[in-house]
């Protein structure tokens, strides 16, 4: 796993699309940058269980604790809340016919997955950011 962090520059609107894909894989680059969606069930942190905090793979921002992470059974890593209200940037999504709600990073501006709410899962927010895993990086505890 490549640390895309440290090899940012201060301003990250300045990148382009073809700095992004030299600093990205192509899958990565195709979720993150595209706004794509990683097949569900196939992502490495899907079922994680360690302790830590889960950055953007994209810029290192911190985005979730694992504290926060529950089985959702949904087939990508769901959380019930982001580390900081600020850590991610919440988007009306219209694409595919429906009415979502697309998280991205608040740092690099990348897309993350989806948030949805009212779906009655035990958690203390009742809402499941559904997160891809190719969109993250791990860092344990």
């Amino acid at each position: 796993m490549t640390d895309h962090a440290s090899e940012l520059p201060a301003d990250l609107t300045a990148l382009t699309d073809a700095d992004w894909r030299q600093r990205l894989s192509p899958a990565e680059f195709r979720v993150l940058r595209q706004a794509g969606t990683e097949a569900a069930f196939t992502g490495e942190y899907t079922d994680a269980t360690g302790t830590g905090v889960y950055r953007c793979r994209a810029c290192g921002n911190e985005l979730f604790r694992s504290d926060a992470k529950f089985a959702s059974h949904c087939g990508w890593p769901s959380f019930f809340t982001p580390l900081a209200g600020d850590a991610v940037i919440e988007r009306r999504d219209d694409s595919l016919g429906m009415s979502r709600v697309e998280i991205v990073c608040a740092h690099c501006e990348s897309h993350l997955g989806h948030v949805f709410a009212g779906e009655g899962y035990d958690t203390p927010t009742d809402l499941r950011y559904c997160i891809n895993s190719i969109s993250l990086t791990f860092d344990e505890a």
